[in-house]
């Protein structure tokens, strides 16, 4: 597997998921939340438990897991688990998402020693891959899905959920209007791993409707995708911490932050890299960092909050 902002080896070991596994309940009734996980483990939206969590990412799963591990607590991580129900929903099975309510499950946040929640994995063949941090925008969940799913389909890993929840999605989906046909084409290229026709079929969407907000985002989302694609993490952050002022350096980690869902630490970094250059490299620095925000959206509010400090920095 290449270095891709979404490698298994990132946190491979780190998360001893063979803690969770619990002696097999005695034959008889299920109840409480094991009878809930027992009765939609192949669900498209199901929820995760101390006691299941090892079943449902164990490395026979022939699809995506995606588990998100939040607090009712919390009106942001409720609101960011809900999102992100909707988008796997629109997915019809092409990944399982597993939501683990983190009061009710301590065993879980204790084996992946975070710090706060909402946070977000994948596995793929049962090895942990790091997604978000907090909460995200659905445009920047959706994207990070899409490379998760290319991975996945890079590793053969390409199955669909099974099971009457998956059906109905499908359904429900169906339901939805079509996407134009150039949207369509970069979808489907997106999957085929054929990023350069993505990247086309969104230009020809632009050419033919310059005010289609939703090329415009594609088309800025496939660029990172295509940037990121081979990039080795550890020695991009090792050439940006030996001359914070090499403005490449720095927008490939930016690049890579981005894409792994660090959004804050991405925007930071372009402009503290805005405030120690001048000319040519300050410009683009700037111009890249612009270039970020379309892929956020520029309606999100941290998109807003760093364009003020964008200004900050230039006067």
């Amino acid at each position: 597997m290449s270095h891709q902002p979404f490698t298994a080896a990132a946190l491979r070991g780190a998360v001893d998921l063979s803690s969770l596994k619990r002696p097999a309940p005695p034959a008889g009734p299920a109840s409480g939340a094991d009878a809930t996980s027992t009765a939609g483990a192949s669900g498209v939206v199901i929820e995760g438990t101390d006691a299941s969590i090892g079943e449902l990412v164990r490395p026979t799963v022939p699809y995506p897991v995606v588990m998100v591990l939040w607090s009712p607590r919390l009106k942001e991580s409720a609101d960011f688990v809900a999102t992100f129900g909707a988008v796997a929903r629109r997915y019809a099975g092409r990944f399982q998402l597993v939501t683990v309510d983190v009061d009710a499950n301590p065993a879980i946040l204790q084996a992946f020693q975070v710090q706060a929640v909402p946070v977000s994995f994948a596995f793929l063949q049962g090895q942990p891959v790091p997604l978000f941090e907090g909460a995200q925008p659905e445009a920047q969940i959706t994207g990070v899905i899409d490379q998760v799913l290319a991975l996945a389909a890079q590793n053969g890993v390409t199955g669909t959920v099974a099971g009457a929840d998956a059906a109905g999605d499908a359904a429900e989906v169906a339901d939805e209007p079509p996407l134009p046909p150039l949207h369509q084409q970069a979808y489907d290229a997106i999957e085929a791993g054929d990023l350069d026709g993505a990247a086309a079929a969104y230009r020809e969407a632009l050419a033919q409707s310059p005010a289609d907000t939703d090329a415009k985002l594609g088309l800025a989302q496939v660029g990172l995708m295509q940037r990121t694609a081979g990039v080795d993490l550890q020695a991009a952050r090792a050439a940006a911490a030996a001359d914070p002022a090499d403005v490449d350096a720095q927008i490939v980690v930016a690049d890579l932050d981005l894409l792994g869902g660090h959004v804050e630490d991405a925007f930071v970094r372009l402009i503290d890299t805005v405030r120690i250059t001048a000319d040519t490299d300050r410009n683009k620095a700037r111009e890249h960092l612009v270039e970020l925000f379309e892929v956020i959206g520029t309606g999100d509010e941290r998109v807003v909050k760093a364009r003020k400090s964008l200004m900050s920095a230039l006067f």
